[in-house]
Protein backbone atom coordinates (compact mmCIF):
# COMPACT_ATOMS: atom_id res chain seq x y z
CA UNK A 1 0.00 0.00 0.00
CA UNK A 2 1.30 3.25 -0.72
CA UNK A 3 2.30 5.75 2.07
CA UNK A 4 -0.81 8.38 2.52
CA UNK A 5 -0.57 12.11 4.45
CA UNK A 6 -3.08 13.84 5.32
CA UNK A 7 -2.37 16.99 5.53
CA UNK A 8 -3.65 20.99 6.71
CA UNK A 9 -5.92 18.86 8.77
CA UNK A 10 -7.89 19.72 11.92
CA UNK A 11 -6.86 16.76 14.07
CA UNK A 12 -10.22 15.95 16.85
CA UNK A 13 -9.15 14.02 19.57
CA UNK A 14 -10.55 14.06 23.10
CA UNK A 15 -7.69 16.33 24.12
CA UNK A 16 -7.31 18.20 21.49
CA UNK A 17 -8.90 20.05 18.08
CA UNK A 18 -6.22 22.17 16.42
CA UNK A 19 -4.51 22.13 12.85
CA UNK A 20 -2.11 18.78 12.01
CA UNK A 21 -1.39 15.93 9.88
CA UNK A 22 -1.28 12.55 9.75
CA UNK A 23 0.23 10.04 8.23
CA UNK A 24 -1.27 6.15 6.85
CA UNK A 25 1.12 2.96 6.44
CA UNK A 26 0.09 -0.41 5.68
CA UNK A 27 -3.26 0.40 7.37
CA UNK A 28 -2.25 2.21 10.51
CA UNK A 29 -1.56 5.16 11.75
CA UNK A 30 2.18 6.00 11.42
CA UNK A 31 2.84 9.36 12.25
CA UNK A 32 1.03 12.32 13.88
CA UNK A 33 1.78 15.82 14.00
CA UNK A 34 0.79 18.88 15.84
CA UNK A 35 1.07 22.96 15.32
CA UNK A 36 0.09 25.97 15.72
CA UNK A 37 0.07 26.42 12.01
CA UNK A 38 -1.26 23.73 9.32
CA UNK A 39 1.52 24.44 7.16
CA UNK A 40 4.35 23.48 10.36
CA UNK A 41 2.79 20.37 10.66
CA UNK A 42 2.47 19.34 7.12
CA UNK A 43 6.66 20.16 6.46
CA UNK A 44 7.45 17.76 9.52
CA UNK A 45 5.23 14.88 7.95
CA UNK A 46 6.52 15.48 4.70
CA UNK A 47 10.32 15.42 5.77
CA UNK A 48 9.22 12.59 7.41
CA UNK A 49 6.94 10.36 4.72
CA UNK A 50 8.96 12.11 1.13
CA UNK A 51 7.54 9.75 -0.64
CA UNK A 52 4.08 9.37 0.47
CA UNK A 53 0.94 10.80 -1.82
CA UNK A 54 -0.79 13.78 -0.17
CA UNK A 55 -4.31 14.88 1.00
CA UNK A 56 -4.90 18.23 1.74
CA UNK A 57 -7.91 18.55 3.61
CA UNK A 58 -8.11 22.24 3.45
CA UNK A 59 -9.02 22.58 7.47
CA UNK A 60 -11.62 19.86 7.55
CA UNK A 61 -11.65 17.87 10.98
CA UNK A 62 -10.01 14.53 10.84
CA UNK A 63 -10.96 12.56 13.66
CA UNK A 64 -11.40 8.72 14.22
CA UNK A 65 -13.78 7.10 12.74
CA UNK A 66 -16.96 6.38 15.17
CA UNK A 67 -17.55 3.24 17.60
CA UNK A 68 -21.59 2.94 17.52
CA UNK A 69 -21.96 0.34 20.16
CA UNK A 70 -25.58 0.95 20.22
CA UNK A 71 -27.25 -0.58 17.13
CA UNK A 72 -29.96 -3.00 15.64
CA UNK A 73 -29.37 -4.02 12.55
CA UNK A 74 -32.21 -6.58 12.37
CA UNK A 75 -30.32 -9.32 11.23
CA UNK A 76 -31.50 -12.39 11.96
CA UNK A 77 -35.24 -11.83 11.94
CA UNK A 78 -36.20 -8.58 10.37
CA UNK A 79 -34.08 -7.93 7.43
CA UNK A 80 -36.81 -6.28 5.11
CA UNK A 81 -36.16 -3.68 7.60
CA UNK A 82 -32.29 -3.80 7.80
CA UNK A 83 -29.94 -6.23 7.32
CA UNK A 84 -25.85 -5.97 8.49
CA UNK A 85 -25.12 -4.76 4.97
CA UNK A 86 -27.27 -1.82 5.07
CA UNK A 87 -26.72 -1.07 7.90
CA UNK A 88 -23.01 -1.08 8.18
CA UNK A 89 -23.42 1.13 4.85
CA UNK A 90 -25.79 3.83 6.61
CA UNK A 91 -23.55 4.19 9.64
CA UNK A 92 -20.09 4.43 7.00
CA UNK A 93 -22.04 7.47 5.34
CA UNK A 94 -21.98 8.80 9.19
CA UNK A 95 -18.34 8.24 9.69
CA UNK A 96 -18.80 5.17 12.16
CA UNK A 97 -16.45 2.60 10.89
CA UNK A 98 -17.08 0.24 13.46
CA UNK A 99 -20.55 -1.23 14.95
CA UNK A 100 -21.39 -3.54 18.26
CA UNK A 101 -24.96 -4.70 17.70
CA UNK A 102 -27.63 -5.52 20.43
CA UNK A 103 -28.75 -9.01 20.46
CA UNK A 104 -32.35 -8.59 20.62
CA UNK A 105 -33.11 -10.41 16.74
CA UNK A 106 -34.78 -13.12 15.75
CA UNK A 107 -33.23 -15.65 17.27
CA UNK A 108 -32.10 -13.51 19.89
CA UNK A 109 -28.47 -13.50 20.73
CA UNK A 110 -28.49 -15.65 23.87
CA UNK A 111 -26.25 -18.02 23.47
CA UNK A 112 -22.55 -18.61 22.17
CA UNK A 113 -23.97 -20.92 19.40
CA UNK A 114 -26.14 -17.74 18.16
CA UNK A 115 -23.24 -15.79 18.52
CA UNK A 116 -21.09 -17.51 16.09
CA UNK A 117 -23.98 -17.44 13.49
CA UNK A 118 -24.37 -14.00 13.91
CA UNK A 119 -20.52 -13.38 13.06
CA UNK A 120 -20.93 -15.50 10.28
CA UNK A 121 -23.29 -13.33 8.87
CA UNK A 122 -21.00 -10.40 9.16
CA UNK A 123 -18.05 -11.30 7.34
CA UNK A 124 -18.35 -9.26 4.38
CA UNK A 125 -19.61 -5.76 5.69
CA UNK A 126 -17.44 -3.34 4.55
CA UNK A 127 -17.39 -1.83 8.01
CA UNK A 128 -15.64 -3.38 11.63
CA UNK A 129 -18.17 -4.93 13.60
CA UNK A 130 -19.31 -6.75 16.62
CA UNK A 131 -21.83 -8.02 18.84
CA UNK A 132 -23.53 -7.97 22.65
CA UNK A 133 -24.77 -10.79 24.21
CA UNK A 134 -28.02 -11.02 25.86
CA UNK A 135 -29.05 -12.05 29.31
CA UNK A 136 -32.41 -13.63 30.05
CA UNK A 137 -33.90 -14.90 33.08
CA UNK A 138 -32.57 -17.91 32.19
CA UNK A 139 -29.11 -18.09 30.86
CA UNK A 140 -26.98 -17.21 33.16
CA UNK A 141 -24.83 -20.43 32.39
CA UNK A 142 -24.16 -19.86 28.95
CA UNK A 143 -23.27 -16.58 30.03
CA UNK A 144 -20.17 -17.30 32.67
CA UNK A 145 -19.05 -20.15 29.56
CA UNK A 146 -18.73 -17.06 27.15
CA UNK A 147 -17.08 -15.40 29.74
CA UNK A 148 -14.15 -18.19 30.14
CA UNK A 149 -11.05 -18.57 27.44
CA UNK A 150 -11.26 -17.43 23.92
CA UNK A 151 -14.58 -16.89 23.41
CA UNK A 152 -14.82 -13.71 25.79
CA UNK A 153 -13.07 -11.84 23.27
CA UNK A 154 -15.80 -12.46 20.94
CA UNK A 155 -18.22 -9.85 22.39
CA UNK A 156 -18.46 -6.82 23.96
CA UNK A 157 -20.65 -6.48 26.75
CA UNK A 158 -23.55 -8.15 28.58
CA UNK A 159 -26.68 -6.19 27.38
CA UNK A 160 -29.58 -6.58 30.16
CA UNK A 161 -33.21 -5.64 29.36
CA UNK A 162 -34.50 -4.24 32.70
CA UNK A 163 -37.58 -3.01 31.30
CA UNK A 164 -39.15 -4.71 27.75
CA UNK A 165 -38.33 -2.87 24.47
CA UNK A 166 -38.79 -3.94 21.08
CA UNK A 167 -37.71 -7.41 20.97
CA UNK A 168 -38.40 -10.70 23.31
CA UNK A 169 -35.78 -9.97 25.94
CA UNK A 170 -36.56 -9.05 29.59
CA UNK A 171 -34.65 -10.07 32.96
CA UNK A 172 -36.60 -9.13 35.95
CA UNK A 173 -36.17 -11.53 38.47
CA UNK A 174 -33.44 -9.42 41.12
CA UNK A 175 -32.00 -12.63 42.43
CA UNK A 176 -30.69 -13.25 38.39
CA UNK A 177 -29.61 -9.30 38.00
CA UNK A 178 -27.58 -9.94 41.23
CA UNK A 179 -26.20 -12.87 39.61
CA UNK A 180 -24.99 -10.97 36.53
CA UNK A 181 -24.20 -7.82 38.37
CA UNK A 182 -21.53 -9.96 40.04
CA UNK A 183 -20.14 -11.35 37.23
CA UNK A 184 -16.48 -9.77 36.29
CA UNK A 185 -14.63 -9.36 32.98
CA UNK A 186 -16.93 -7.78 30.82
CA UNK A 187 -19.31 -4.40 31.27
CA UNK A 188 -23.43 -4.77 31.77
CA UNK A 189 -25.02 -2.76 29.57
CA UNK A 190 -28.54 -2.11 30.67
CA UNK A 191 -31.67 -0.97 28.96
CA UNK A 192 -33.13 0.74 32.16
CA UNK A 193 -37.04 1.19 32.69
CA UNK A 194 -39.26 -0.48 35.43
CA UNK A 195 -41.21 -3.08 33.37
CA UNK A 196 -44.28 -2.77 35.93
CA UNK A 197 -44.27 0.78 36.02
CA UNK A 198 -44.39 0.46 31.98
CA UNK A 199 -46.92 -1.94 32.26
CA UNK A 200 -49.16 0.33 34.87
CA UNK A 201 -48.57 2.97 32.47
CA UNK A 202 -50.03 1.37 29.39
CA UNK A 203 -53.03 0.34 31.68
CA UNK A 204 -53.45 3.63 32.73
CA UNK A 205 -53.61 4.79 29.14
CA UNK A 206 -55.63 2.57 27.79
CA UNK A 207 -58.52 3.15 31.16
CA UNK A 208 -58.44 6.97 29.97
CA UNK A 209 -57.91 6.52 25.85
CA UNK A 210 -58.95 3.30 24.86
CA UNK A 211 -57.93 1.80 21.46
CA UNK A 212 -56.96 5.42 20.71
CA UNK A 213 -54.16 6.34 23.11
CA UNK A 214 -52.24 9.21 21.47
CA UNK A 215 -48.50 9.08 20.77
CA UNK A 216 -48.06 11.89 22.92
CA UNK A 217 -49.37 9.84 26.14
CA UNK A 218 -45.82 7.64 25.36
CA UNK A 219 -43.61 9.66 27.81
CA UNK A 220 -46.38 9.39 30.05
CA UNK A 221 -46.55 5.58 29.68
CA UNK A 222 -42.75 4.75 29.98
CA UNK A 223 -42.48 7.53 32.31
CA UNK A 224 -39.42 9.06 33.87
CA UNK A 225 -40.95 7.33 37.05
CA UNK A 226 -39.82 3.86 35.26
CA UNK A 227 -36.93 5.14 34.29
CA UNK A 228 -35.47 6.46 37.57
CA UNK A 229 -36.46 3.99 39.69
CA UNK A 230 -34.68 1.41 37.49
CA UNK A 231 -31.55 3.65 37.19
CA UNK A 232 -31.05 4.06 41.07
CA UNK A 233 -31.67 0.02 41.47
CA UNK A 234 -28.99 -0.53 38.97
CA UNK A 235 -26.42 2.53 40.41
CA UNK A 236 -27.08 1.12 43.81
CA UNK A 237 -26.68 -2.43 42.51
CA UNK A 238 -23.08 -1.44 40.79
CA UNK A 239 -21.46 0.19 43.66
CA UNK A 240 -22.38 -2.61 46.12
CA UNK A 241 -21.32 -5.19 44.07
CA UNK A 242 -18.72 -3.43 41.79
CA UNK A 243 -20.31 -3.75 38.36
CA UNK A 244 -18.96 -2.20 35.31
CA UNK A 245 -21.95 -1.08 34.54
CA UNK A 246 -23.06 1.53 31.43
CA UNK A 247 -26.38 2.65 31.24
CA UNK A 248 -27.89 2.94 27.90
CA UNK A 249 -29.66 5.89 26.04
CA UNK A 250 -30.48 7.96 29.12
CA UNK A 251 -33.33 10.06 28.83
CA UNK A 252 -34.20 12.43 31.95
CA UNK A 253 -32.09 15.27 33.68
CA UNK A 254 -32.97 13.04 36.75
CA UNK A 255 -30.97 9.99 35.87
CA UNK A 256 -28.24 12.25 34.83
CA UNK A 257 -27.71 13.76 37.98
CA UNK A 258 -27.74 10.58 39.86
CA UNK A 259 -25.39 9.25 37.08
CA UNK A 260 -22.80 12.07 37.98
CA UNK A 261 -23.56 11.74 41.55
CA UNK A 262 -22.35 7.98 41.30
CA UNK A 263 -19.61 8.46 39.76
CA UNK A 264 -17.84 10.09 42.83
CA UNK A 265 -17.72 6.89 44.66
CA UNK A 266 -17.64 3.97 41.56
CA UNK A 267 -15.50 5.16 38.27
CA UNK A 268 -16.98 1.84 37.25
CA UNK A 269 -20.11 3.70 36.13
CA UNK A 270 -20.40 5.09 32.36
CA UNK A 271 -23.22 6.10 30.48
CA UNK A 272 -24.77 6.94 26.91
CA UNK A 273 -27.00 8.78 25.58
CA UNK A 274 -28.18 9.12 21.91
CA UNK A 275 -28.75 12.11 19.65
CA UNK A 276 -32.65 11.23 19.82
CA UNK A 277 -32.59 12.87 23.39
CA UNK A 278 -30.46 15.68 22.59
CA UNK A 279 -32.43 17.15 19.54
CA UNK A 280 -36.27 16.08 19.87
CA UNK A 281 -38.93 16.70 22.87
CA UNK A 282 -42.29 15.75 23.90
CA UNK A 283 -43.68 18.44 21.74
CA UNK A 284 -42.68 16.69 18.54
CA UNK A 285 -44.69 13.90 19.13
CA UNK A 286 -48.06 15.87 17.69
CA UNK A 287 -45.71 16.43 14.86
CA UNK A 288 -44.21 13.11 14.24
CA UNK A 289 -46.39 10.76 15.92
CA UNK A 290 -45.57 6.72 15.78
CA UNK A 291 -42.09 7.96 13.70
CA UNK A 292 -40.62 9.81 17.20
CA UNK A 293 -41.99 6.95 19.09
CA UNK A 294 -38.56 5.04 20.68
CA UNK A 295 -37.79 3.56 24.21
CA UNK A 296 -37.13 5.02 26.44
CA UNK A 297 -39.28 7.73 25.54
CA UNK A 298 -38.48 11.28 24.72
CA UNK A 299 -38.81 14.02 26.96
CA UNK A 300 -39.13 17.08 27.87
CA UNK A 301 -37.35 20.25 26.94
CA UNK A 302 -35.83 20.96 30.20
CA UNK A 303 -34.66 17.27 29.59
CA UNK A 304 -32.89 17.84 26.29
CA UNK A 305 -31.13 20.88 28.31
CA UNK A 306 -30.24 18.86 31.21
CA UNK A 307 -29.06 16.14 28.81
CA UNK A 308 -26.98 17.94 26.80
CA UNK A 309 -25.00 19.64 30.00
CA UNK A 310 -24.09 16.53 31.25
CA UNK A 311 -22.87 15.43 27.84
CA UNK A 312 -21.06 18.35 27.66
CA UNK A 313 -19.57 18.21 31.41
CA UNK A 314 -18.63 14.23 30.43
CA UNK A 315 -21.12 12.34 32.99
CA UNK A 316 -22.51 11.27 29.41
CA UNK A 317 -19.73 9.08 28.25
CA UNK A 318 -20.25 7.84 25.11
CA UNK A 319 -23.31 8.18 21.84
CA UNK A 320 -24.80 5.19 20.83
CA UNK A 321 -27.17 5.97 17.61
CA UNK A 322 -29.32 3.05 18.96
CA UNK A 323 -30.50 3.10 15.71
CA UNK A 324 -33.53 0.64 15.50
CA UNK A 325 -35.50 0.73 12.07
CA UNK A 326 -38.90 -0.69 11.34
CA UNK A 327 -41.13 -0.34 7.99
CA UNK A 328 -42.91 2.80 7.43
CA UNK A 329 -46.18 1.43 7.52
CA UNK A 330 -45.36 -0.31 10.58
CA UNK A 331 -45.09 2.95 12.35
CA UNK A 332 -47.98 4.43 10.49
CA UNK A 333 -49.74 2.06 12.78
CA UNK A 334 -51.91 3.12 16.39
CA UNK A 335 -49.51 3.55 19.06
CA UNK A 336 -50.31 0.13 20.96
CA UNK A 337 -49.45 -2.02 17.84
CA UNK A 338 -46.67 0.64 16.51
CA UNK A 339 -43.39 -0.70 17.18
CA UNK A 340 -40.51 1.18 19.12
CA UNK A 341 -37.16 2.72 17.01
CA UNK A 342 -35.79 5.47 15.25
CA UNK A 343 -33.30 5.04 12.29
CA UNK A 344 -30.71 7.52 12.94
CA UNK A 345 -26.93 5.24 12.39
CA UNK A 346 -26.12 8.15 9.40
CA UNK A 347 -27.02 11.39 10.99
CA UNK A 348 -25.67 10.82 14.58
CA UNK A 349 -22.80 12.73 13.98
CA UNK A 350 -24.14 15.13 12.08
CA UNK A 351 -27.11 15.83 14.83
CA UNK A 352 -24.22 16.04 17.96
CA UNK A 353 -22.08 18.37 15.51
CA UNK A 354 -24.88 20.73 15.21
CA UNK A 355 -26.12 21.05 18.50
CA UNK A 356 -21.87 21.73 19.63
CA UNK A 357 -22.44 24.44 17.06
CA UNK A 358 -25.42 25.92 18.61
CA UNK A 359 -24.65 25.11 22.34
CA UNK A 360 -20.64 25.99 22.35
CA UNK A 361 -20.07 21.97 23.39
CA UNK A 362 -16.72 21.76 22.77
CA UNK A 363 -15.38 19.82 19.73
CA UNK A 364 -13.15 17.56 21.89
CA UNK A 365 -16.37 15.80 23.84
CA UNK A 366 -18.13 14.47 20.80
CA UNK A 367 -14.21 12.87 19.62
CA UNK A 368 -14.36 11.65 23.60
CA UNK A 369 -18.06 10.14 22.58
CA UNK A 370 -18.27 8.94 19.23
CA UNK A 371 -15.44 6.72 19.62
CA UNK A 372 -12.53 6.90 22.10
CA UNK A 373 -14.72 6.56 25.38
CA UNK A 374 -16.51 3.24 24.16
CA UNK A 375 -13.27 1.87 23.00
CA UNK A 376 -11.97 2.24 26.56
CA UNK A 377 -15.51 0.80 27.92
CA UNK A 378 -15.32 -2.34 25.87
CA UNK A 379 -11.72 -3.06 25.63
CA UNK A 380 -11.60 -2.83 21.92
CA UNK A 381 -8.03 -1.95 21.28
CA UNK A 382 -6.15 -0.37 18.28
CA UNK A 383 -9.76 1.70 17.12
CA UNK A 384 -11.43 4.63 17.78
CA UNK A 385 -8.22 6.76 18.79
CA UNK A 386 -5.98 8.89 16.19
CA UNK A 387 -2.64 7.79 17.84
CA UNK A 388 0.89 5.72 16.59
CA UNK A 389 0.47 2.07 15.66
CA UNK A 390 -3.64 2.43 15.50
CA UNK A 391 -5.52 1.20 12.83
CA UNK A 392 -6.31 4.07 10.11
CA UNK A 393 -10.08 4.09 10.82
CA UNK A 394 -10.74 7.97 9.62
CA UNK A 395 -13.37 10.78 9.33
CA UNK A 396 -13.30 13.51 7.33
CA UNK A 397 -15.72 16.01 8.50
CA UNK A 398 -16.47 19.25 6.93
CA UNK A 399 -18.21 21.22 10.32
CA UNK A 400 -19.33 24.07 7.97
CA UNK A 401 -21.13 22.62 5.59
CA UNK A 402 -25.01 21.85 6.10
CA UNK A 403 -26.78 19.73 4.62
CA UNK A 404 -30.46 18.31 4.87
CA UNK A 405 -31.09 14.46 6.38
CA UNK A 406 -33.29 12.19 3.90
CA UNK A 407 -34.41 8.80 4.88
CA UNK A 408 -33.34 7.77 1.67
CA UNK A 409 -30.08 6.91 3.26
CA UNK A 410 -31.99 4.00 5.11
CA UNK A 411 -33.09 0.62 3.74
CA UNK A 412 -36.20 1.42 5.52
CA UNK A 413 -36.63 4.88 3.91
CA UNK A 414 -37.78 7.15 6.42
CA UNK A 415 -35.79 8.74 9.40
CA UNK A 416 -37.49 11.65 11.52
CA UNK A 417 -34.55 13.80 10.92
CA UNK A 418 -36.33 13.87 7.22
CA UNK A 419 -35.90 17.56 6.29
CA UNK A 420 -33.57 18.55 9.31
CA UNK A 421 -30.73 21.00 8.65
CA UNK A 422 -27.76 19.96 9.99
CA UNK A 423 -23.92 20.67 9.97
CA UNK A 424 -21.31 18.62 10.00
CA UNK A 425 -21.16 16.59 6.58
CA UNK A 426 -19.20 13.37 6.78
CA UNK A 427 -17.10 13.61 2.95
CA UNK A 428 -14.48 11.19 3.56
CA UNK A 429 -14.00 7.98 5.39
CA UNK A 430 -11.55 4.77 5.75
CA UNK A 431 -11.32 1.76 7.10
CA UNK A 432 -7.99 0.64 7.80
CA UNK A 433 -6.52 3.01 5.56
CA UNK A 434 -8.64 1.99 2.25
CA UNK A 435 -11.39 4.79 1.11
CA UNK A 436 -15.19 3.56 2.04
CA UNK A 437 -16.67 6.89 1.36
CA UNK A 438 -15.60 9.88 -1.29
CA UNK A 439 -17.42 13.01 -0.85
CA UNK A 440 -20.13 11.48 0.48
CA UNK A 441 -20.95 8.44 -1.68
CA UNK A 442 -19.44 5.17 -1.33
CA UNK A 443 -16.49 3.61 -2.98
CA UNK A 444 -16.86 0.64 -5.63
CA UNK A 445 -14.04 -1.11 -3.31
CA UNK A 446 -16.12 -4.34 -1.37
CA UNK A 447 -13.68 -5.42 0.77
CA UNK A 448 -14.74 -6.27 4.34
CA UNK A 449 -14.05 -5.18 7.59
CA UNK A 450 -12.55 -7.30 10.38
CA UNK A 451 -14.27 -8.50 13.56
CA UNK A 452 -13.50 -6.92 16.66
CA UNK A 453 -11.80 -8.17 19.26
CA UNK A 454 -12.57 -7.30 23.16
CA UNK A 455 -10.36 -7.75 26.18
CA UNK A 456 -11.37 -7.56 29.26
CA UNK A 457 -12.30 -5.32 31.20
CA UNK A 458 -11.04 -4.73 35.12
CA UNK A 459 -12.72 -3.51 37.89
Amino acid sequence: MTDVLFVNATLLTGARCGPGALAVRDGRIAGLWQADRAEDAAGEAQRAFPQAAHHDLGGKLLLAGGIDAHVHFREPGGTAKEDLASGSEAALKGGVTSFVDMPNTTPPTVSLAALREKRERAAAVRSHWGFHLGATNDNLAEIRAALQGEDAALFGGIKVFMGSSTGNLLVDRDAVLEEIFALRGKPVLIHSEDEGLVRAGLEAARQRYGEAIPFSAHPAIRSREACLRSTEKALDMAVRLGTRLHILHVSTAEEAALIREAKKSHPGITAETSANYLWFTDKDYERLGGAVKCNPAVKTAADRDALLEAFADGTLDTLGSDHAPHLPEEKRRPYASCPSGIPSVRHSLPVILTLARRHGIPLTRVAAAFSENIARILGIEGRGRLETGAFADLAVVDPDESFRAHGADYKCGWTPYEGETLYGAVKDVYVDGLPVIVDGRPTADRRPGAPLVFHPVSR
